[in-house]
Formats: structure tokens, C-alpha cells, sequence
């Protein structure tokens, strides 16, 4: 067995350098694989970047109104530390809090097309998206000190990061979480399925054609995750369960997959007379390795028909 070896350059240096494999696979206890693209050190720090400029905004404006407001009544030293505590506030739970109610977004990770998730792909919740960010004073020593204002170096941070294959820092590794990026390209939101879409595929199923509880749940977990997907990934995704489901109810060839399943999902959370004892099986062959992403439990969400 020969080895290749790149062919050289002038400088005896290989003419293509190996490229650094920023994705990484993760397979569920059901054996089955998907990808995700871990954001790199850069994307995350023009992130951080961004929400800092929004704290900073935040803080000035804020504490500058509650200065003037008890400055007014007199109570100069109230406002003053009425400030202080606005400070303390925002700069510890601006992205704890955005990432609990944003899905493990801040504004600046958002406009980065950035997202935390658990190691395993699923929704971080929020004591770990709190923790991850308490945990960033760690990831930001040494501190240094710029004029008389001390700035973080995040030495700690980086050196962390580039220590492991998720780019994970202190913070994420404590709590289990990732920062992914989102295929803003491509992808796009549940909520821009639309009920044109959604129709000539629903009326093709039968009144009483329901997933089973099983199955159901495997596609609220399809559907949490479809919008970090491209069209072709999609089907590929979606076809592994959507097939089973439109042979057992003899449905035409051709059908899209990943409408069927919006239409199933609407049809299994927001149907006033689900049937329970209707079962399908099985769910996916026995050791395959797809792209289907069954993760952990995902609570189902209200349904946002396409836009």
C-alpha cells in the first residue's frame, strides 16, 4: 500500500495544504449519524464582538436614564447605584438570558448565523446556558489592563478551544454545549412552509392516518431541527421515515418527504382526535447510518405554518 504524498512546490513545501475539518458527526444510541459545522474561534469572537457593543449601548442608555431620573428627585447617589446594578445585570445574564429564550441565540450569534447546542445536537436549556456564560470570566483571564480599563485577553478561551475538535471552551465544556453554525444559505424556517404547500399533500392522506406516538416523536425532533438543513439534506433526512409512512398508506410516488412529515407533525400535535392505537413499525432499519436527526427528547412546539 503506497501512501500520496502531495506533490511539492518551489519551496519544497506540499502545493495544497490539508484543510482543517471543521464538522464533526454525532451518532445518536439509535446508530444513527448527521453532521454539523462547528463555528470557528473567528466567527464567534466577531459574535461577542457584536452583543458587546449592544451590552454597551444597553448599559449607557439604560443607566443613563435611571441617573437623570433620581437626579432629578434628588437621590443622586441612588441613581448611581441604580447604574451599577444595571451594569452588573446585564454584563452576567445578557446571553444567558437571549439564550434561553432565543434557542441558544444571542443577537450577535443570530446575526453570525451561530447557535449553542448540546454536544448531542439537542436545545441546550437554561441552566446551561446560564452557566456557560458565568463561566466566561474563567475562559477570559489573564486580564489585562488597556489605559485604566481592565480587558479580557481570553487566553484561557483560546488556548481551550484549540485543544479539541468542537472548539469548545471552558464554558461549554463544563456544561456540555457547542457552538454550531447554521446553514444560512440554504436553509430556511420551518414557518416559511406555507398552507398552499402543505395542502395537496394533506389531502392525499387518509382522515384517519396518524403517526404512533413513536413515530410522532421522531418527527417533532425532525421538525425542531429542519431549519438547520438544506433542501437536499432535507429530503435525504426526511426520507427515511416519511417512505415507511407512505407505503403502509399507499401513497403516490414522488410525494415530498419533508412536507409529509410538516403535515404529520400538524396532523399529531394540533389533531383534537389523535388516535393512540394506531402503530408503525419499524421506525428505521435496524444499524443504519443516514442523516436522520433523532437526538434527544424535543418537546413539540406550536406549529408555524410556512410563510
Amino acid at each position: 500500500m503506497h501512501s500520496h504524498v502531495p506533490n511539492a512546490g518551489e519551496n519544497g513545501l506540499p502545493n495544497q495544504l490539508p484543510q482543517i475539518d471543521s464538522h464533526i458527526r454525532v451518532v445518536t444510541p439509535e446508530n444513527i449519524a448527521f453532521e454539523y459545522r462547528v463555528a470557528s474561534p473567528f466567527e464567534r469572537a466577531v459574535a461577542y464582538l457584536i452583543d458587546m457593543f449592544i451590552m454597551v449601548l444597553l448599559v449607557l442608555a439604560v443607566g443613563f436614564l435611571a441617573f437623570l431620573v433620581f437626579g432629578f428627585l434628588g437621590l443622586e447617589e441612588v441613581g448611581l447605584g441604580m447604574a451599577a446594578i444595571i451594569q452588573f445585570t446585564v454584563a452576567w445574564f445578557y446571553g444567558g438570558v437571549f439564550e434561553t429564550f432565543w434557542s441558544g441565540q444571542t443577537p450577535g450569534k443570530r446575526s453570525m448565523g451561530l447557535r449553542v447546542v448540546r454536544v448531542d445536537g439537542s436545545p441546550i436549556n437554561a441552566g446551561q446556558a446560564v452557566l456557560r456564560n458565568f463561566l466566561r470570566l474563567v475562559d477570559g483571564l489573564p486580564a489585562l489592563t488597556l489605559a485604566v480599563f481592565p480587558v479580557s485577553s481570553y487566553l484561557v478561551g483560546l488556548l481551550t478551544t484549540s485543544m479539541n475538535r468542537r472548539y469548545q471552551r471552558l464554558g461549554d465544556l463544563a456544561c456540555g454545549t457547542m457552538v454550531i453554525a447554521e446553514d444560512r444559505s440554504r436553509a430556511t424556517k420551518f414557518n416559511e412552509i406555507t398552507d398552499v404547500m402543505l395542502g395537496p399533500v394533506e389531502d392525499l392522506l387518509p382522515p384517519g392516518a396518524l403517526p404512533s406516538r413513536t413515530l410522532a416523536k421522531a418527527i417533532s425532533q425532525y421538525v425542531e431541527r429542519r431549519r438547520y438543513f438544506g433542501p437536499e439534506r432535507r429530503a435525504e433526512i426526511a426520507g427515511h421515515v416519511g417512505e415507511l409512512f407512505a407505503e403502509q398508506h399507499n401513497l403516490p410516488e414522488g410525494i415530498d418527504y419533508d412536507i409529509l412529515l410538516c403535515v404529520l407533525y400538524r396532523r399529531a400535535f394540533l389533531s383534537a382526535n389523535q388516535e393512540d392505537d394506531i402503530v408503525l413499525e419499524p421506525l428505521l432499519p435496524e444499524g443504519q447510518v443516514g442523516t436522520n436527526p433523532v437526538l434527544a427528547p424535543a418537546q413539540p412546539r406550536e406549529f408555524e405554518p410556512p410563510r
